[in-house]
């Protein structure tokens, strides 16, 4: 706290740093990307920050106030949104002090000192989920407003704006027209207190839309209606006409805001995407179809029906990460528009560069090209083979296994196959993490087939350092996994 009250006091390399980005304020063109960091194996970040560059992101959104990443992002040019955890909501709700402290740490020093463009704090991220059962209802605007005033004790509120993203669930539809939209019944009165502040501090409202998520919610859901460029029916609502659900969702909360008297609050499309694995809508040929119609939107400038200006939004997400939650669905793992190792899934034309497709990272190097694999000699009957591939699918990402999956055509052997590489390669290709008992082999012959790709992992700065948990189970003890992702025989 007493570096920041040093740098209000002095006041000059702040005002200095305003007077530098005041020029930039008045627009949101160009189009955002969402740094997810829950990867077994992360890109360094300077790898990350080159990546944006070259593909011409202008914004990108973190998640947390990672330190790596903020100082890789000094002097770029790119403006950030940095993300505060849920799990700091009820301390930043209840202490004014660690307020100022976390935006003197994670706001003020890397401003002033590094560089780093911040133009938001997304407080929470969103914390209204049903699936929390109401635990941040009470903390998420008292945080909100303590960081607002402790960006403003630090000299920084006109700079930095602070927001919370909201799933689209926090508005609904009466009339199953956008015109029918207001916020959500239970939680109408906290919704306009939070948009009230949103306004009264010149705040957008970011909310994430994932029409996907209609899609694999609802299997009656009509395909063609999740897309910008399908011949799909259009709704009709009132003479205004919609043609895709993404449209007709942010109209939704349009109305919902001018209903309650702010039809100007300004919108941020927080997150938007499709994944391209662990689903059978989750495929490459989709992804590539929607987010370049998004694209095409973004490059023309074109909003929705009842916001037609350009669109101020964040792709989700940059590139794919293998430690996420698999709660939602084994598709989690697979939104980025690059594999894990920042190589491009699909050809996207976005319009920043003069490339027509997405440029791969730089400098990534690979582990030994070897994987682990059932043995040649093993049997499908023997009974270590269970217990193994529960293990490794537990411990290792088996999310492109099953129906309709990238490797949804295995057979029982190539399914045990690539749960035991899985495991392998995110424990860095260890003797010891291929060898579950009398049925595991290394190979260097790769057993890759057609769509479906046995991964080889990058190397990190961790890598080759210990097992990230206990390898093998006690022979003969089966072990449960959430979802049993393909039938062994």
């Amino acid at each position: 706290m007493g570096s920041i009250l040093g740098l209000v006091s002095s006041g000059h390399l702040v005002a200095l740093w305003l007077l530098c980005i005041q020029v930039k304020m008045g627009s949101v063109g160009g189009i955002g990307v969402n740094w997810g960091t829950q990867a077994t194996h992360p890109l360094p970040p300077s790898t990350v920050v080159g990546m944006l560059k070259d593909n011409g992101f202008q914004k990108v959104k973190l998640f947390d106030a990672d330190s790596d990443a903020l100082n890789a992002l000094s002097n770029t040019g790119i403006q950030v949104m940095v993300g505060i955890p849920n799990d700091l909501l009820n301390t930043l709700a209840n202490s004014m002090e660690a307020a100022e402290n976390w935006v003197a740490k994670n706001v003020s020093s890397h401003i002033s000192t590094n560089g780093v463009d911040i133009r938001y704090v997304a407080v929470g991220n969103e914390p209204f989920l049903s699936t929390y059962n109401g635990s941040f209802l009470g903390t998420t605007l008292p945080a909100l407003q303590n960081i607002q005033a402790a960006l403003i004790k630090a000299g920084l509120s006109t700079l930095v704006k602070v927001t919370v993203p909201l799933n689209a669930d926090v508005y609904e539809t009466s009339t199953d027209l956008p015109s029918g939209g207001d916020f959500r019944a239970d939680i109408h009165d906290l919704m306009l207190s939070i948009v009230k502040f949103l306004s009264e501090n010149g705040a957008p409202f970011t909310v994430n839309i994932y029409p996907f998520i209609s899609l694999y919610e609802d299997p009656n859901f009509p395909i063609a209606y999740a897309f910008f460029d399908s011949n799909s029916s259009a709704i009709n609502d009132g003479g205004t006409i919609y043609k895709n659900v993404f449209d007709a969702n942010h109209d939704t909360l349009v109305w919902a805001l001018q209903k309650n008297g702010y039809e100007n609050l300004s919108i941020i499309i927080g997150e938007i995407g499709w994944p391209t694995d662990g689903d059978k809508n989750a495929n490459l040929k989709n992804a590539q179809q929607f987010n370049q119609g998004f694209m095409n939107r973004i490059i023309a400038g074109q909003g929705t029906p009842l916001r037609p200006g350009p669109l101020d939004a964040y792709l989700f997400s940059l590139v794919d990460e293998d430690a996420k939650s698999i709660q939602p669905g084994n598709f989690e793992r697979h939104w980025g528009l690059f594999y894990f190792d920042g190589q491009p899934k699909y050809t996207l034309t976005m319009g920043t560069t003069s490339s027509n497709s997405l440029v791969p990272a730089r400098g990534v190097q690979y582990l030994a090209q070897q994987w682990c694999i059932m043995s040649p000699s093993a049997s499908l009957d023997d009974p270590q083979v269970e217990p193994s591939v529960n293990y490794a699918c537990a411990n290792a990402d088996c999310t492109a296994l099953g129906y309709g999956t990238s490797c949804g055509n295995l057979d029982a052997r190539g399914n045990i196959s690539y749960a035991f590489n899985s495991y392998y390669q995110q424990n860095n290709q260890l003797e010891s993490a291929c060898q579950f008992p009398n049925v595991s082999v290394i190979t260097n012959k790769d057993p890759s087939t057609g769509d479906c790709k046995f991964r080889i992992m990058i190397k990190t700065v961790t890598s080759g350092v210990g097992l990230r948990s206990k390898l093998l189970m006690p022979a003969g003890l089966a072990m449960s996994v959430p979802v049993f992702l393909f039938t062994l025989v």
